[in-house]
């Protein structure tokens, strides 16, 4: 796609329906970029302009292409632009990689699961432990992921009683339960209006 000449549209379907596209001609050490964008529901505006390119070389000979981020006042140099009113980089967007959202919770879930495939144990974090050791690992090994596994866990339920807690409790019994089965959670009535965890 980068080489001088080369044309070609790339287009973006949402249920079959294509709801944007854009058009991509190479030149020497840029790309045009042509296409059409709307703001809420603002007149439609046309868009066409250079995104220029470097390149860095590679260890194993060759080289690399980048993009010079074509917002003003930046010209970073980044793999990948982002579309907009204009395509520009993440930074310029202020966009956050998934892992720069999460809280503990969510951190501690994710660890869970990489304990869990590793085990090769089903489900997710609250499915609860103890499903046996995988053929050749050692115990010692063993036991010491079953340790981390249980301390990520008993971390995410924290999270997920205070996230949910205050809600919970304004919620009938049926409620309760069916919030909890779409989080792989499952609360049952305990003393009057208390609740308890129950994994699986």
């Amino acid at each position: 796609m980068l080489t001088p000449g080369a044309n070609r549209r790339i287009t973006w379907s949402r249920h079959g329906e294509v709801v944007a596209s854009v058009n991509i001609r190479a030149e020497l050490g840029r790309v045009i970029l042509t296409y059409r964008h709307r703001s809420g529901g603002d007149e439609w505006k046309d868009e066409s302009y250079p995104v220029h390119l470097t390149t860095t070389p590679c260890h194993m000979g060759g080289e690399r292409h980048w993009f010079l981020c074509p917002a003003r006042g930046c010209g970073k140099r980044v793999a990948v632009i982002y579309g907009g009113g204009i395509f520009a980089c993440r930074k310029c967007y202020q966009l956050a990689y998934p892992s720069q959202r999460e809280d503990a919770g969510d951190r501690a879930a994710r660890r869970a699961h990489r304990i869990r495939d590793r085990l090769g144990w089903p489900g997710g974090v609250l499915e609860g432990g103890g499903w046996g050791k995988p053929k050749g690992m050692h115990w010692r090994t063993y036991e010491r992921l079953c340790d981390d596994h249980d301390t990520f866990e008993d971390v995410v339920n924290r999270s997920f009683i205070a996230r949910f807690g205050p809600m919970l409790k304004k919620r009938r019994v049926f409620e309760w339960v069916k919030l909890a089965r779409n989080r792989n959670v499952y609360f049952t009535p305990w003393t009057g209006s208390a609740l308890s965890l129950k994994a699986g």
